[in-house]
């Protein structure tokens, strides 16, 4: 797993949440999901901010944000990222919510990100 830029206080670093690592396959999930502008899924990209995963419930708690408030797909993504982590064996229930605080910037990227998209 790669490691978010840690500028971000609230961005999750190396797939981690307060309850302890994020489960691999809930992070694949997210990993499937990309931005339509940016060919980065939006985990690499850095938007997903916060993943709680209960696994006794499967209950799934994911704060993102997009790279820009009036991105043309706020009303359609968090569907999206519930749909697809939804698919995960042991996941019952997905929660995501937009947030924008702190804004989204470039240095929240993945190191494969920045590499995928020429930035280094």
């Amino acid at each position: 797993m790669d490691d978010h830029a840690q500028t971000a206080p609230s961005a999750l670093p190396a797939a981690k949440s307060p309850q302890g690592a994020v489960p691999d396959a809930v992070v694949s999930a997210l990993r499937t999901v990309f931005d339509p502008e940016i060919p980065v899924s939006i985990y690499d990209l850095g938007l997903v901010y916060r993943c709680d995963v209960d696994p006794a419930t499967g209950h799934v708690a994911i704060d993102m944000t997009l790279t820009a408030p009036g991105c043309p797909v706020a009303g359609t993504m968090p569907g999206l990222v519930r749909d697809a982590v939804m698919k995960v064996d042991g996941i019952n229930n997905v929660e995501v919510e937009l947030v924008w605080d702190p804004p989204w910037n470039q240095s929240m990227m993945s190191e494969a990100a920045r590499l995928e998209l020429g930035m280094y």
